[in-house]
């Protein structure tokens, strides 16, 4: 069985895999709040960084690893796949394939999300991408 709070969860895996930034109207309350220096609060920020994110990586893909509902709370991990082939938070197009990971927390309140934290592993994807060297040690062909 479904739960509106899994419903919301697989919106947002939707919205990002059919790179369709309008759906965030379906699972992102008007008055949402963004606990993320990359994107402000409301769902017109949210579409617009989306947008964004899918011109940098027009073939990406997330998978969502695992989902855990607990009262108004929805934690997702996912993981992202795809290839920098557009400007990416400032980033040019580097061609390399990105992998990036995130864990989300959201609240829910009136059957959409209203609330939004997470954890991104940044400076991989940065370092992917080439604008961040890698750092040293044995992996680094030190």
């Amino acid at each position: 069985m479904t739960t509106p709070e899994r419903r919301l969860a697989d919106l947002f895996v939707e919205m990002t895999n059919t790179h369709n930034p309008d759906l965030v109207d379906q699972f992102i309350a008007a008055d949402y709040i963004n606990h993320n220096d990359f994107v402000a609060d409301g769902p017109e920020a949210n579409r617009q960084f989306w947008a964004a994110f899918f011109t940098g990586l027009p073939d990406v893909r997330v998978t969502m690893e695992d989902l855990i509902v607990s009262g108004d709370r929805v934690v997702g991990r996912f993981t992202y796949r795809g290839t920098h082939t557009g400007d990416l938070l400032g980033i040019p197009a580097s061609g390399a394939a990105v992998e990036m990971r995130s864990i989300d927390i959201w609240r829910v309140a009136d059957g959409k999300f209203v609330e939004h934290w997470d954890e991104l592993n940044l400076m991989q994807m940065f370092q992917q991408v080439g604008a961040l060297p890698p750092l040293g040690g044995a992996e680094a062909g030190a």
